[in-house]
């Protein structure tokens, strides 16, 4: 695989995921203001919704019972996978190069973007 095809590739998997984001935020969006919609807006406080989801697993988990919300949280998800999925298409290209200093940086990289999503408790 040579550089000018990884680039593609990688460029490919960005645009798709923006695409697809957008397309699942808007649709969720179009869905709220159907149900919502005529409901008058209080400015005084905000309250987030009760049953806001914290992790990914738990957000994926409750689309089996959709609502409008849960599919907005799930396109922002789907945004925040993006560049994480770009990390590991470029960390298997490095692997394939036998490029294995830029397999540990990759690997590093990875293991970061991980944690701070997922592994990080306060």
């Amino acid at each position: 695989m040579n550089d000018q095809r990884l680039e593609i590739i990688i460029g490919n998997l960005l645009r798709a995921g923006v695409l697809l984001s957008a397309a699942v935020v808007l649709g969720g969006g179009v869905w709220l203001l159907f149900d919502c919609g005529h409901a008058r807006a209080d400015y005084h406080q905000f309250l987030p919704p009760a049953d806001t989801l914290r992790s990914p697993g738990a957000i994926v988990a409750a689309l089996r019972r959709p609502d409008p919300q849960l599919l907005i949280q799930f396109g922002l998800l789907l945004l925040i996978a993006t560049p994480v999925a770009r990390v590991i298409i470029s960390l298997i290209a490095f692997a394939i190069e036998r490029d294995w200093l830029y397999v540990l940086l990759t690997a590093i990289v990875l293991a970061v973007l991980l944690y701070s999503l997922g592994g990080a408790r306060r």
